[in-house]
């Protein structure tokens, strides 16, 4: 399997040159040639890891034998607390709630970060190398990532978030981390700044004179390869001719693994895209308008994002691969704030994407109305998608992604229910821990030679 890129689209890279690379050096995210087929009859009566082990060989076969991978995936799962792995509920008539939060750090993130984890260290046994990963996080890849690379050998890991605009629970899960190769830096800005300053990082060939860097973002190839096996997941528990799926969204990237999954051959009838207040995503799908707004905080801070990375990988499908096209289009939006989407890549968006908006005080309204209703306790995320499900009607199972555990949002879930959350038995003391973070401004040179430092 050979790999092109959104922004040069006759690049022909390995797997593992784009796992250590993360973004190519034109700037633009990496993709398959071509989409390999997984036979839904396969998936039947298979476990969680068995799945997994079907979608993922495919792209790294030629350099990772099945055992190696085998290996990997068993200990990306062996920590996950539901036997299950992504349990899915049925709350309604062909209506269902998928929990993607059973992993060490209670978020969807740990499915693939504890696989990218997993992987980099058994490919790094066989490398003589050291490696540096930046991340950016709204909230919960973050602590994901820490959770996976802590205390690795030949890894340091540096992750930026956006100061005072993650809850103090996912703070916290970040900061408590006192390994030796743990590095948060708090940005005082947005996400997106966040973001911004690590696409700058990574074609900084300083930086990248004397460091192997790598990502863990969703602009990483493997986080969305390891992201698409739960979508088969669930479509293998139900015996249904299709399925479609109600995922809340930020950067794109788990909704994005959903299409990827559909490449492979998994039937999906419909793909259901949720914002938040910051709608970008939303006015993108409908209207066909890319325009940079304000970022407004929201109860929902892991989707506070404006610029969604993984959305070019989806311009680029749609554009049938046209790098140029990309290139140009990228390059304006960025310059100019804004952008419009030519007619016929939004008419092939919306052949599998509808596309939804939910204000912080739906947001609220449905936490309470799913407590009562069917005594489901939602984070503000996960509730973003369960507006959209307990009103839709379709002729196929809807699944729903439960993207994060309800006590790392305690005050929104005081606010829409009277109560706090009761946190799991691992989060108990996690107030009285001690924390290690510094603390910049919006300073990509700031950011660098805090790296150049400690690496």
């Amino acid at each position: 399997m050979k790999y092109l890129s959104t922004r040069n689209n006759k690049l022909k890279e390995s797997f593992t040159n784009i796992l250590f690379q993360g973004l190519s050096k034109e700037g633009g995210l990496f993709l398959p040639h071509q989409w390999p087929i997984v036979s839904i009859s396969d998936i039947k009566n298979k476990t969680y890891q068995e799945i997994a082990l079907l979608v993922i060989k495919p792209y790294l076969a030629e350099e990772l034998s099945e055992e190696q991978l085998i290996d990997v995936i068993d200990k990306t799962f062996k920590n996950f607390r539901h036997k299950k792995i992504a349990p899915l509920l049925n709350i309604d008539n062909q209506k269902y709630i998928m929990e993607l939060f059973h992993g060490p750090t209670f978020a969807f993130k740990d499915y693939a970060l504890q696989f990218l984890g997993n992987l980099f260290s058994e490919i790094l046994k066989h490398k003589k190398r050291k490696i540096t990963i930046l991340g950016a996080t709204s909230g919960d890849t973050g602590s994901a990532a820490i959770n996976a690379f802590k205390g690795k050998k030949d890894i340091q890991v540096f992750i930026l978030h956006p100061y005072n605009k993650v809850s103090e629970i996912q703070r916290r899960q970040m900061t408590t981390v006192l390994d030796d190769n743990i590095h948060n830096i708090a940005i005082q800005g947005t996400f997106d700044d966040c973001q911004k300053i690590i696409k700058k990082l990574f074609l900084d060939n300083e930086l990248q004179s004397k460091t192997s860097l790598t990502a863990v973002n969703s602009i990483n190839w493997t986080r969305l390869i390891a992201q698409a096996v739960y979508y088969f997941w669930a479509f293998a528990q139900l015996d249904q001719e299709k399925i479609s799926f109600i995922v809340p969204s930020g950067n794109f990237g788990n909704i994005f693994s959903a299409k990827v999954a559909k490449y492979m051959g998994l039937p999906i009838n419909k793909l259901h895209i949720v914002t938040n207040d910051n709608d970008i995503l939303h006015s993108a799908v409908t209207e066909g308008l890319m325009k940079i707004k304000e970022v407004k905080q929201t109860y929902s801070p892991s989707m506070d994002i404006q610029i969604s990375s993984n959305f070019e990988r989806q311009l680029f499908e749609s554009s049938k691969r046209n790098s140029e096209f990309i290139n140009d289009f990228m390059q304006s939006f960025l310059d100019n704030g804004s952008g419009k989407i030519p007619l016929d890549i939004l008419k092939d968006l919306k052949l599998i994407y509808n596309s939804h908006s939910v204000s912080n005080s739906e947001t609220l309204d449905t936490i309470k109305l799913f407590k009562q209703k069917y005594n489901y306790l939602a984070d503000p995320h996960t509730a973003t998608g369960l507006r959209i499900l307990n009103n839709i009607h379709e002729e196929f199972p809807v699944v729903s992604l439960a993207c994060a555990h309800p006590s790392k949002f305690g005050d929104a879930i005081k606010k829409a229910t009277g109560n706090m959350p009761d946190l799991p038995k691992s989060l108990e003391n996690i107030f009285d821990k001690k924390e290690k973070l510094v603390i910049f401004d919006n300073s990509i040179l700031k950011t660098k030679n805090h790296i150049l430092k400690h690496i």
